[in-house]
């Protein structure tokens, strides 16, 4: 794997103490705030594949999910930013690379931690 090849990860903030409303809010702080960073090459939304064609926009999403492209050079910053941000909360991650799929999920800081290093080591091998 080249150090310019993308990584794929789909985020899900799992948080269910989070009311729907809440989700959403906390859901679009994070994609602005992964828009931000300079390490990611691009987030949008999860789409929902059951949405009606003709629906709203807005509605034909999966609450609480984002998906991040990251080149190999540039996942050790981001997973350092998810590290900081989501220490003592619960997230899943699904990170695909080499044609491989891993699904990690993580409810405090340690466990985001040993979650960090799984997709780390999945990403070199």
């Amino acid at each position: 794997m080249t150090s310019n090849s993308i990584i794929y990860l789909t985020i899900n903030l799992a948080d269910s103490s989070l009311d729907p409303e809440e989700l959403d809010e906390e859901t679009h702080k994070l994609m602005k705030e992964l828009r931000e960073l300079d390490v990611v090459e691009q987030v949008n939304f999860v789409n929902n594949p059951e949405t009606p064609v003709g629906s709203k926009p807005g509605i034909s999403t999966l609450m609480g999910l984002l998906t991040v492209e990251v080149s190999l050079t540039n996942i050790k910053s981001l997973f350092g930013f998810l590290g900081d941000r989501f220490g003592d909360k619960t997230i899943e991650m699904e990170v695909e690379a080499n044609g491989k799929k891993l699904k990690v999920k993580a409810s405090s800081k340690y466990e985001l931690s040993e979650a960090i290093k799984a997709a780390q080591d999945f990403i070199k091998s």
